[in-house]
């Protein structure tokens, strides 16, 4: 991949942290170590760590930190992962209690070693949340399981999260470069089917910009996400983890990411989330700040 504007060029002023943010973030860092080992936030490098801290939010990684696939994106290891650790659920109940959290999001690698790609432990993982915190809200972040409609009943009906969150990440024309692995159709077929099982569940997806994508391209998926009734849609600038990882091929403006906003919106797609510092979790709490406050069609 070649393009004017790779990640080797200096980083627009937009995505720079200012020195006490930086300094933050390194405290969180070290907080989220002691307290909550295994979240995405850390194994992911997310830049807005501090903030969704600072409101209560977290997103942990369940099942271990070792993937059975290698995308080209992505800071998660790849390898052979460790069988389940049911006391993954202990030390996420100490995390919501110490920090006191109000919206979990749980995720994990995708684990094709295993017979259901980690339904059941999801399972085991949300109902103990509801269970112990039971003012607590969970989206999940789940992957595509292979295309398994069994598992993933198995999470929409015993799991019951308040948020199912599946990310078709890139347009169609970049899967094999980007998601090998994957299938986009795959992906969008898990999202209809979820809403399918239960028609009430809030359904989220999510896209990185800047790896090679048109705008148009991005409409299509947009209008794919639409035909399927996802509600929620987070658009983010990717940023490359590691030297290891695909290039930056544009770095999307503020400006832009508000024109995706409005392409979306306008489509149909109920919640918008698109700046380039969204990430797929980000600040997922604001739609039901929303929907309290209105007729709740998912209630």
């Amino acid at each position: 991949m070649t393009s004017q504007t790779s990640d080797r060029q200096r980083l627009p002023e937009w995505l720079k942290k200012r020195p006490g943010k930086l300094n933050a973030s390194r405290t969180l860092s070290n907080k989220l170590d002691k307290e909550a080992p295994n979240t995405i936030c850390q194994e992911a490098k997310c830049p807005n760590r501090g903030e969704c801290f600072s409101k209560g939010l977290l997103t942990f990684m369940i099942l271990g930190t070792v993937c059975t696939r290698n995308c080209a994106f992505c800071s998660v290891r790849h390898g052979r992962p460790m069988p389940p650790d049911k006391g993954e659920l202990d030390h996420i109940l100490n995390a919501v209690d110490r920090l006191n959290l109000k919206f979990v999001v749980l995720t994990s690698p995708n684990r094709d070693d295993l017979p259901d790609g980690g339904a059941s432990h999801y399972v085991h993982i949300v109902q103990g949340i509801k269970t112990a915190f039971p003012h607590v809200k969970v989206e999940v972040l789940i992957p595509d399981f292979q295309g398994n409609r069994d598992d993933l009943a198995v999470v929409v009906n015993e799991a019951k999260p308040d948020v199912l969150n599946h990310n078709v990440e890139t347009v169609p024309s970049l899967y094999t470069t980007v998601r090998k692995g994957s299938l986009y159709k795959r992906s969008m077929d898990v999202l209809a089917a979820a809403k399918e099982m239960n028609p009430k569940l809030l359904t989220k997806t999510g896209i990185m910009m800047g790896l090679g994508e048109t705008v148009e391209e991005v409409e299509t998926v947009m209008r794919d996400a639409n035909e399927r009734k996802v509600d929620i849609m987070t658009m983010g600038q990717y940023l490359r983890p590691d030297k290891e990882n695909l290039p930056v091929e544009k770095y999307w403006s503020p400006d832009e990411f508000d024109d995706l906003k409005k392409r979306a919106q306008d489509i149909g797609i109920r919640y918008v989330f698109s700046g380039p510092l969204v990430r797929s979790s980000y600040l997922a709490e604001h739609v039901f700040d929303d929907l309290s406050g209105k007729d709740n069609p998912f209630a």
